[in-house]
């Protein structure tokens, strides 16, 4: 299969399809990454893989850790449809102290109680002077219904981030505010969608944390009936158009989502 340039990697017959904040996140990566030499590279969370199979094809050596089940045989299914050979893996390995040129999580630290010590821990899987990719959704005073139906435990602000970055070992090195306007407006709209998704599995008594997390890098239920107008000419023009848009504001915190690059210290 080939890759969409502007969509990235999409498989509506295995329900997964890209959506409009993934999007704007992966526009973002892409240029953070764009001038970086390929190297061993670890995702953590990392959903459909999607961003994975690009990186692969860049010439990355890839690998992934993904605890959710449902996540991995997914996560499988849109590798083995792009013909990749990515390793999933479901606990951390034990020689992993140094390992990798390039770690990435995007949108995972939000979802961990005690972020620092994931972080702390993330951090030593990095070689010295090896980097970190890191998104997460940005300012509490966004908190909508899909954060908890995400099961999200924060939403972040830019210097409390900057400094648990630095507490890690690490030097922010790119820090940008990406999505405005296209997520924020999405993440609106999707809010009474979550929210009544939240009440139908309340009321049946089925909701929970984990739940939550396992789902939210693989439900793309509420994005399916719009990938066909998405994928579409005029859908692409469109997206193309708001990440101009977003770049213009990057540097401003208007935007619902951090994206950023930091090196570990030597």
């Amino acid at each position: 299969m080939k890759i969409d340039p502007i969509l990235g990697p999409a498989v509506p017959e295995l329900g997964w399809v890209p959506a409009p904040r993934y999007l704007m996140r992966r526009a973002r990566i892409r240029q953070l990454m764009r001038k970086m030499a390929p190297g061993r590279l670890l995702e953590i969370g990392s959903g459909a893989a999607a961003l994975l199979v690009e990186l692969s094809s860049n010439g990355f050596q890839c690998e992934a850790l993904e605890l959710s089940v449902e996540a991995r045989k997914l996560s499988q299914s849109v590798i083995d449809k792009f013909g990749q050979d990515i390793p999933l893996h479901a606990l951390p390995g034990t020689q992993w102290q140094n390992r990798f040129d390039v770690l990435c999580a995007f949108d995972v630290l939000e979802h961990i109680e005690d972020d620092q010590q994931a972080l702390a821990q993330w951090v030593s899987w990095i070689k010295p002077g090896g980097q970190l990719l890191l998104s997460v959704p940005a300012h509490m005073k966004l908190w909508r219904a899909g954060d908890k139906w995400a099961g999200h435990f924060r939403r972040y602000e830019r210097e409390s981030l900057i400094a648990l970055l630095q507490d890690a070992g690490l030097e922010v090195e790119i820090f940008e505010c990406y999505g405005f306007p296209l997520t924020n407006l999405s993440e609106w709209i999707s809010a009474p969608i979550y929210a009544r998704r939240i009440y139908d599995n309340a009321q049946n008594d089925s909701a929970n944390r984990k739940q939550n997390n396992d789902r939210s890098g693989t439900d793309r239920k509420p994005h399916m009936k719009l990938y066909p107008l998405l994928s579409s000419v005029p859908g692409k023009w469109t997206l193309q158009i708001f990440s101009a848009i977003q770049n213009i504001f990057i540097n401003r915190d208007l935007g619902s989502g951090y994206v950023l690059k930091a090196r570990r210290r030597c």
